[in-house]
């Protein structure tokens, strides 16, 4: 008995790791890949559109959270005072009675602190002074613009954890969370988001010295698009890769680009002769080339319909002008 059970048991471990590993061949993943797919996406730094895409989040800091909320606080912590003060004044004047101060005081700490905070944020979706100045802007965590339940949710709770212990407990806590979520954003179902991104700076390469006398002869054609595009790429990033990245590159584009220009400069790919050119020289050439070239025609093409532009633009001969 104990023989035939050990060989049934063997048989249905055998069977479970041939269903197991079949469901994995099926999916046209192994384990290995399934694992490596699983953990390519990271839901804390990306964010899973509906075509199964991913976009690089980029949370603000916590240093940034902080410096943009204590623009904001010191913002409504004045006005709130300044509200405070009218208040209570008019309330004198008017005879309001004394036991009623404190039920204004705390209206007036309610809507500067809280209220106005959460009106500002909806209105703007999720900007505010502080987040002006920093660049970032309050979203849901799916990315998509708060409504104006988040926003009250954030203020109410930020009144006890940035106002009542002075920001200790929003820091403490986003100090806690890969996005740098407060207390308020927990709740809520938001985080900070920095959108402001630095203006690109295009360099625009001309005619290098040494090929001066060959680009006023030289022939270049019209290169595909996706040609075109590889040089500007790899001529705009090339002080970042590294030399042997950098010359295989070079080269590569270089032989693909000899195809549509004649004659072809003397151009030393093994670097072996230092009167002999770089690969890299020729792209900033075959690049300078054709801007120029293209934008000569756009130029010229522009000064032809400016000349037909009387004649598309008269009415036939004869026809009356009825405008």
């Amino acid at each position: 008995m104990s023989t035939a059970q050990n060989t049934a048991s063997a048989q249905n471990l055998a069977t479970g790791q041939t269903r197991s590993s079949g469901q994995t061949r099926s999916s046209g993943q192994t384990p290995s890949s399934a694992q490596a797919t699983r953990g390519a996406y990271d839901s804390e730094s990306e964010l899973l559109t509906g075509e199964a895409v991913a976009l690089e989040l980029r949370p603000a800091s916590v240093i940034a959270r902080m410096a943009g909320g204590i623009i904001d606080y010191l913002t409504y912590i004045i006005a709130t005072g300044l509200l405070l003060w009218l208040m209570l004044s008019a309330a004198g004047a008017i005879g309001l009675p004394e036991a009623l101060f404190a039920a204004v005081s705390i209206a007036c700490v309610f809507l500067g602190v809280v209220l106005a905070p959460a009106v500002v944020e909806a209105a703007t979706q999720g900007k505010s002074l502080g987040r002006l100045a920093l660049g970032d802007r309050i979203v849901r965590d799916d990315g998509g613009a708060i409504a104006f339940r988040h926003a009250f949710i954030r203020a109410f709770v930020g009144f006890f954890e940035i106002v009542m212990t002075f920001g200790g407990a929003a820091v403490v806590v986003a100090l806690l969370n890969p996005r740098a979520k407060r207390l308020g954003d927990l709740l809520a179902g938001t985080y900070s988001q920095y959108e402001r991104v630095a203006a690109e700076n295009a360099v625009v390469y001309g005619v290098p010295v040494q090929l001066t006398e060959w680009a006023a002869t030289a022939d270049v054609a019209r290169m595909p698009d996706a040609l075109s595009r590889r040089i500007a790429q790899f001529l705009r990033q090339a002080s970042g890769h590294t030399g042997p990245t950098r010359e295989r590159l070079a080269t590569s584009l270089t032989a693909e680009a000899a195809l549509y220009v004649s004659p072809m400069p003397n151009i030393d790919v093994a670097h072996s002769s230092p009167e002999q050119l770089s690969p890299e020289l020729f792209l900033a050439a075959v690049a300078a080339l054709r801007r120029e070239r293209e934008a000569t025609g756009l130029r010229l093409e522009q000064a032809r319909l400016a000349e037909l532009q009387p004649t598309l633009a008269a009415l036939p001969h004869g026809f009356p002008d009825r405008g």
